[in-house]
């Protein structure tokens, strides 16, 4: 039945649209932190959809909020009042840490990065756009034009003029041997030469721990340090929070906040773990920002009541029981499990992220080479010992990514990191 069913994907579905494995399963049924395929196997989840399944697979709370939403009515677009787009709307601002804010709803990420930047273009009334290398915002036209990930971005072509600056990657890159400080100081006399050299841009966009990109960040406080030039030339900071929002880094709920010194972005866009695997995405923005457009717009899916109702759960489920909290304490735990593994494996170059959002980046033995090869083999090996993972990377790293569910136990995270273990020992 799977073999006929990949033959089926690959008759219709597009030559790029990527699958995992060298024998693609198909997921059919999930709880907890547990899914099973279509041939009856078991996995620990450490993946949750590309970070998705953010608290639980078939949360009893939110597969009920979205059964009763169902019965009553499932869709009728932003034309009318939405009581449970207002709801959550409300929430979302009041945890954002934006005066002032409003809150657009998208059906994805990639959308919710369109709106921002359309936002900030309107706004500052340009068309240029700085952004991290290494990042990774989308896959719309717009989007790919502001994504400094090579693998990730099919065309040159774009609407926006995008200018790279440096800092996302801590540990690779001409700033790499410098302390924390002195790397923050040099990214931020990177960004001034910049400056000096082009019109202002409208904004920088920025991922707070890069997703695509293997789970790499720059020291906290660099985004800090980038407000304080962004803000003498009048350019917004736009953080993608896609996938590091809600209390995923465990240390904060959202990631800007570990560069919080002054004061909160400008912009913020969300999606992924706040529908659960439902489709909402968003933008929070100062009412001045939200409100610059001068054109008529509505959302045809954006803000609809089953996924909005989804949301509400969701979002409910995650703050009374402090999952953020769990994310730092196992998170943390998972982390110093994986780097004790890392330092008897000569191919892990560093383990790195935090709360539960890890990164595991292989070399070939004794180089900075990447290497996708052991990174293919350690996914299929942790496959067969029943652990579902991710990769990622940038130009020249191959990484692992790791970013469970937020309702990870103790008992889970040793399991999955013992299979782990064996996975990178076994890997040729």
């Amino acid at each position: 039945m799977t073999d006929d069913l990949l033959g089926r994907h690959r008759s219709v579905l597009p030559d790029w649209l990527a699958l995992y494995y060298e024998e693609p399963i198909e997921i059919t049924h999930g709880e907890g932190r547990h899914v099973w395929d279509s041939a009856g196997n078991r996995y620990l989840d450490f993946f949750g959809g590309i970070l998705t399944t953010m608290t639980a697979h078939a949360l009893p709370e939110v597969t009920k909020a979205v059964a009763e939403q169902a019965g009553r009515i499932i869709h009728s677009s932003t034309l009318y009042l939405d009581r449970q787009m207002v709801e959550l709307a409300e929430r979302v601002a009041q945890l954002s840490g934006i005066p002032d804010a409003r809150v657009f709803f998208t059906t994805s990420g990639t959308e919710a990065n369109d709106t921002a930047l359309l936002l900030a273009t309107t706004y500052r009334r340009g068309n240029s756009v700085l952004a991290m290398r290494n990042s990774y915002h989308g896959r719309s036209f717009s989007a790919v034009g502001v994504t400094g990930n090579r693998g990730w971005s099919p065309t040159s072509l774009s609407p926006l003029q995008t200018l790279y600056v440096h800092g996302g990657v801590r540990t690779r890159g001409p700033y790499a041997s410098l302390g924390d400080e002195d790397f923050i100081a040099a990214c931020v006399d990177d960004l001034k030469d910049l400056l000096g050299h082009t019109r202002p841009p409208a904004a920088l966009i920025a991922e707070p721990i890069q997703g695509v990109g293997g789970f790499t960040s720059p020291p906290d406080g660099l985004y800090a340090a980038f407000r304080e030039v962004l803000n003498a030339h009048g350019i917004l900071w736009i953080s993608d929070e896609v996938q590091t929002g809600w209390g995923r880094t465990g240390d904060h709920f959202w990631g800007w906040q570990a560069h919080a010194r002054n004061g909160p972005p400008d912009i913020v866009t969300f999606a992924k773990g706040i529908g659960n695997g439902m489709s909402i995405g968003g933008v929070i923005a100062r009412a001045e920002i939200m409100n610059c457009l001068d054109a008529n717009s509505i959302s045809t899916f954006g803000g609809t009541q089953v996924t909005m109702a989804a949301g509400l759960a969701n979002l409910t489920y995650l703050l009374e029981h402090d999952l953020q909290g769990n994310a730092r304490r196992v998170g943390g735990m998972l982390l110093e499990r994986l780097r004790a593994v890392a330092a008897q494996v000569p191919a892990v170059r560093e383990v790195r992220g935090r709360g539960l959002m890890i990164g595991v980046e292989l070399t070939k033995p004794g180089t900075d080479e990447a290497d996708p090869r052991a990174a293919s083999a350690v996914l299929e090996a942790a496959r067969r010992g029943g652990l579902l993972i991710g990769k990622g990377g940038g130009h020249n790293t191959s990484a692992l990514r790791i970013a469970p569910p937020l309702s990870l136990n103790v008992a889970e995270a040793e399991e999955g990191a013992a299979i782990l273990e064996h996975a990178l020992r076994s890997a040729p």
